[in-house]
């Protein structure tokens, strides 16, 4: 985190489940305990979150599970706050829809926590295209601004949100937050290269015909360009103006260091259109690729 701030990286997402079973939460913590050594890193920081998730509280009472009713936003809030160790939130995002709660009672509870600048931007994640149109009509009739930004997986295994998602963020003027823009390590080059009886090589063994094909015919073309095939998958989301910026995961220090280089690759519209080949998208958006 600290070599982020260093390099010019200052946007950190995180959620308040993060941290696996036992341990929910334990990202928030680990940002929490950072933010604490002072040097103006909260400062320097803009800070996303998450909520929707079932954190295991018991005193969630009819509200654990899944969901976003008012009282659960609003003690789950209080509880991030905690273990971020900060009194604010710049991006609260819901991770899900909420099927079950009305959005008068959602923006409602958003609203207040804005109203006490205990947030400032509402964000989504993983919303459906008509979702994201139908939360924004919502917040229209309450005079609220709703939401800035939705965070959904896309990278060039999986185009499908070039359907429906990515045109109705652009059209409304929200930012897009690609997350696993590595395909889960799959768009990284390590995978068909991968040693036996690593994670890799399990997910080499797990590979269809067809999708062994494609990432050999990536890795080729990145090779001949000289550019590795991690930092190409993220400059392809990069070169996206509806992008925002993807959300990199590294594991170690050395593969931080190896996803800088994106923002310096410049896609060529030959290799642009090389990708469209190898990873082919829906076509176009809908309703158009809809339309035979």
């Amino acid at each position: 985190m600290d070599k982020a701030l260093e390099v010019g990286i200052n946007f950190f997402d995180t959620a308040n489940v993060y941290g696996g079973a036992g341990h929910k939460g334990w990202t928030e913590e680990i940002i929490g305990r950072w933010f604490a050594q002072g040097g103006n890193r909260r400062e320097k920081v803009v800070l996303a979150t998450k909520v929707f998730s079932d954190m295991k509280d018991q005193n969630d009472g009819p509200n654990f599970g899944r969901g976003l009713s008012a009282y659960k936003i609003r003690r789950h809030l209080e509880g991030s706050l905690k273990r971020l160790q900060t009194d604010h939130i710049e991006l609260y995002q819901m991770h899900h829809i909420e099927r079950n709660v009305t959005w008068e009672e959602t923006w409602g509870a958003f609203e207040a926590l804005v109203n006490q600048e205990k947030v400032y931007y509402i964000g989504s994640s993983n919303f459906a295209g008509w979702h994201l149109v139908q939360a924004q009509a919502a917040a229209a009739k309450r005079n609220f601004l709703g939401l800035v930004s939705e965070q959904h997986k896309y990278n060039l295994l999986c185009r499908l949100p070039e359907l429906e998602v990515l045109p109705a963020a652009k059209e409304m003027c929200m930012g897009v937050i690609p997350w696993s823009p590595l395909g889960g390590g799959m768009l990284s080059g390590n995978v068909l290269s991968s040693v036996k009886g690593s994670r890799n090589a399990q997910r080499a063994d797990s590979l269809s015909p067809q999708e062994r094909s494609q990432l050999g015919a990536y890795s080729k073309l990145c090779a001949e360009i000289d550019e590795s095939e991690s930092g190409i998958a993220l400059a392809w989301l990069l070169a996206n103006p509806v992008v925002t910026a993807p959300i990199i995961g590294p594991r170690t220090l050395k593969q931080f260091e190896d996803s800088l280089s994106a923002v310096e690759i410049e896609l060529s519209d030959d290799v642009l259109k090389e990708l469209d080949s190898i990873f082919p998208g829906p076509g176009d958006k809908a309703p158009e690729a809809y339309v035979l």
